[in-house]
């Protein structure tokens, strides 16, 4: 096999290894909804322990990019995608952190409901699962339009989080048996909220192995 078309091949594997870890935060995220909707402590559990999946797929991408740069010394386009995936992974990484986080502190909360109790948390969940997805899918399909789209989400996730701390605010005003939680709760639309940070950062390194263009400057 000539060395461009080798190098072509181990693109092929560093693409599968990247949507193979994109299905593994998707599944992350879809499971601390359903954990956190049906307080299901045993499913948590299970995210906190996959995370490990997902830190050992980062490092292997990772080992596999540095690999390739050293040994072909790509240079324009096959370069953007290598750094791509460098980057990528990175966020894709954090996410699964974000996902482990959220089930850790379900673990821990114990009331009944939970999931309805801050109404905007639900909504917050639904638009980051999306954007994860999307944002993935974006990659993928090398669709710099699904990207904007994908960006575009993050407005109203941010948009949500003010909701919800203006939620906790008055469940503090008129205590009960929520209040203890209202930080975990906070804690929970946060990390939300950083998931969507993260999956936009995600549609930025995919336009930039498109177009060579990172927040619109030129830099490859």
């Amino acid at each position: 096999m000539s060395g461009r078309l080798g190098f072509q091949a181990e693109i092929e594997n560093l693409n599968v290894e990247l949507i193979k870890m994109g299905a593994l935060i998707e599944e992350a995220i879809e499971n601390v909804i359903i954990s956190f909707k049906n307080q299901d402590y045993e499913l948590a559990k299970q995210i906190i322990k996959k995370d490990r999946a997902i830190d050992e797929m980062e490092k292997s991408i990772e080992s596999h990019c540095l690999m390739l740069i050293l040994r072909q010394q790509p240079v324009a386009k096959d370069l953007r995608i290598v750094s791509t995936a460098l980057k990528m992974v990175t966020d894709m990484e954090r996410i699964g952190d974000h996902a482990s986080d959220i089930a850790s502190i379900i673990i821990k909360m114990d009331a009944k409901h939970i999931f309805d109790i801050v109404e905007h948390i639900p909504e917050m969940a639904s638009i980051a699962k999306k954007m994860v997805k999307g944002a993935i899918n974006s990659f993928v399909k090398g669709d710099t339009e699904l990207t904007k789209q994908i960006k575009d989400m993050d407005d109203k996730l941010d948009s949500l989080f003010k909701k919800v701390k203006k939620e906790v605010i008055e469940i503090l005003k008129n205590p009960n048996e929520c209040s203890d939680m209202c930080i975990d709760f906070l804690m929970i639309a946060k990390y939300f909220e950083r998931i969507g940070d993260h999956a936009e950062n995600i549609c930025e390194w995919v336009e930039f192995n498109e177009t060579g263009e990172y927040k619109n400057s030129r830099i490859l």
